[in-house]
């Protein structure tokens, strides 16, 4: 019948449903001491929240000053290879300023996920709880 609504509606999404929302959400908070910006992250760093992730992270990073960042991963729970885009975005962000990136306190899966990436070999430290 014309006018009919269909039976199927598209479910492709591209962010998590609200139900999920709260349960999946990153949590990011930046510190800004002089020439160094510590992103403190929690929560997962993924397809849903790499945009948000970066538009933060180069929000203050626009501050010239700023020449070395370091990621405190210790509360990060699943990161996905956006992810790694977004730590591999600012470390080149880093590099064109004659700056530095460490990555900290990653653990499990995260730990694992960096170690294989090659990510630890471009950090100037790293530690793990």
């Amino acid at each position: 019948m014309q006018g009919d609504t269909p039976l199927t509606q598209n479910t492709h999404r591209s962010e998590r449903p609200a139900f999920n929302k709260e349960v999946f959400d990153l949590q990011i908070t930046l510190c800004s001491e002089g020439s160094r910006l510590t992103a403190f992250l929690s929560g997962e760093l993924d397809q849903f929240s790499a945009e948000r992730a970066r538009d933060e992270l180069d929000a203050a990073l626009s501050d010239g000053r700023i020449t070395r960042i370091e990621f405190d991963l210790g509360g990060v729970t699943f990161m996905d290879s956006s992810g790694i885009g977004v730590i591999l975005g600012r470390y080149r962000r880093m590099m064109e300023r004659g700056g530095s990136m460490s990555v900290m306190n990653a653990k499990g899966g995260v730990e694992r996920l960096l170690r294989l990436s090659g990510v630890y070999t471009l950090c100037t430290e790293r530690s793990s709880k």
